[in-house]
């Protein structure tokens, strides 16, 4: 009768939980659907919840327009250049911060704090003419400056908080057998960030493979510098929108980031949860 009743009082919560993963996925699956629906059958006044006949011409179009490989490839460069420099430099920086004891180590962690919470439209304009006046714009480059400072906050804290749940001990004891202390954290630290590693990772590569603001506005004249959410709008025109090749774009465009998340999410799940036990 217990397990009736427990049964019973969650049912709501099951139900609620159920139904805000069905909001979140439907325009997914739409997305893929309208991918695969015949032109004739996007815009019909009789939608159906699955397409009654399925096509590929939407893929053939998104992926023979014009600059689709050349974009794919600055989107992989731009992410994986951001991530990597963003893991350099907030490793050393977390670690600074977690195992050190210097002055104004607090009102670091402040303004790191304060740089994660401003949002990052209100520093589109500074970034602007700061690339303009120093002759930066409509570069790779600057793209990757913008989304190293954008994931670097978020990825200083987490990581922060991954060394702090190390024991220290554990370096120590690696000192008392010869390492120094760089060596230390390389043989004993390093491997059980792992999942910290992993985590900030995949925050860094949604976040710069997502973004559009910053790649339309600081890459002008140079349209081969640009990246897949600018080349995204390439299917609108003066004559409409072509919503299929539009959802064929946008599947091929989510497809990475899809795989990203579910090789690493194993990994990113029992990291976090980890890092939640120790403060």
């Amino acid at each position: 009768m217990t397990t009736t009743r427990r049964h019973l009082r969650r049912l709501p919560l099951n139900a609620a939980a159920a139904l805000t993963v069905v909001l979140c996925l439907f325009p997914v699956y739409w997305m893929v659907a309208t991918a695969f629906r015949p032109s004739r059958d996007i815009q019909s006044y009789d939608p159906t919840l699955i397409p009654r006949e399925w096509t590929l011409a939407h893929f053939r179009r998104a992926v023979e327009a014009d600059g689709f490989a050349l974009f794919w490839r600055n989107s992989v460069l731009v992410t994986l250049s951001a991530v990597l420099l963003a893991l350099v430099v907030a490793l050393g920086a977390a670690y600074a911060v977690a195992r050190l004891r210097w002055r104004g180590r607090r009102q670091f962690m402040l303004a790191v704090f304060i740089a994660q919470m401003a949002p990052w439209e209100s520093l589109v304009i500074p970034v602007y003419i700061i690339s303009r006046d120093t002759g930066m714009l409509d570069r790779l480059p600057t793209l990757t400056l913008v989304y190293f400072m954008i994931t670097l906050p978020f990825t200083v804290v987490v990581l922060r908080g991954f060394i702090a749940a190390i024991p220290p001990e554990l370096e120590e004891a690696a000192q008392v057998d010869g390492c120094t202390r760089p060596g230390a954290f390389r043989r004993v630290a390093l491997p059980l960030l792992a999942p910290g590693l992993m985590a900030t990772s995949l925050f860094g590569y949604i976040t710069a493979w997502n973004e559009f603001t910053y790649a339309n506005f600081l890459i002008i004249k140079q349209q081969d510098s640009r990246t897949l959410p600018v080349w995204l709008s390439s299917f609108q025109s003066t004559f409409g929108t072509d919503w299929g090749a539009t959802m064929a774009a946008s599947t091929l465009f989510a497809l990475p980031a899809l795989v990203v998340f579910l090789a690493l999410q194993r990994h990113v799940t029992s990291g976090l949860a980890a890092g939640s036990v120790k403060g």
